[in-house]
């Protein structure tokens, strides 16, 4: 079993990556495979709504001059997917749309390659805006027919400085639920 997460900052040390690391923590603990990609660092071309994917059908996007492709194999490899983006002027980051758009094209043109997996979004936030972003990641899981798992509120935590994120006692505690119940469905459903 194994979970990737991805990360949509493009501070790769920042409060979002802290948070998957305290989630991805919960999910080791459990005996599940973790990885952590850094998506927000690289340079992720929009969707050129193109059809491509759809005509070719072989589970890429058209574009090869990015990491897509790959991640959408190991997407399709695991058995849990979390995205977490930070909030940008109330809404998600443009990596993170970038990413979305395309590996959901991609996603539905293939037959709903990541159907029934157990998915889980993530907001990291200073003042407005979580619950937008953490919205718009979940319709991406939502319309590819996922399993959304949620935690003990949702899944959002305050910080604007590197390091804040450790301030928020309740964001935490909200990420190792997250990762205890996204390892409890994981397991349920892997189960006979």
């Amino acid at each position: 079993m194994k979970v990737i997460a991805f990360n949509g900052s493009p501070r790769k040390n920042g409060n979002t990556n802290r948070a998957l690391e305290v989630a991805l923590e919960e999910i080791a603990r459990e005996g599940i495979e973790t990885e952590l990609v850094q998506m927000g660092v690289e340079d992720i071309a929009p969707c050129q709504a193109c059809g491509v994917c759809g005509q070719k059908k072989d589970r890429r996007c058209k574009r090869k001059d990015d990491k897509v492709n790959e991640w959408m194999e190991k997407m399709a490899a695991a058995d849990g997917i979390i995205i977490a983006s930070p909030v940008y002027f109330g809404s998600m980051s443009a990596q993170t749309k970038a990413f979305i758009d395309r590996i959901g094209y991609v996603n539905r043109a293939n037959g709903d390659l990541l159907k029934r997996k157990v998915g889980a979004a993530v907001a990291v936030n200073r003042r407005a805006g979580a619950l937008a972003t953490f919205q718009e990641i979940n319709n991406f899981f939502l319309i590819g027919q996922m399993i959304v798992v949620g935690s003990s509120y949702w899944n959002v935590i305050t910080a604007l400085r590197p390091g804040d994120i450790e301030k928020d006692e309740e964001g935490l505690r909200t990420m190792r639920d997250l990762g205890a119940n996204m390892a409890w469905a994981i397991k349920r459903l892997a189960a006979p």
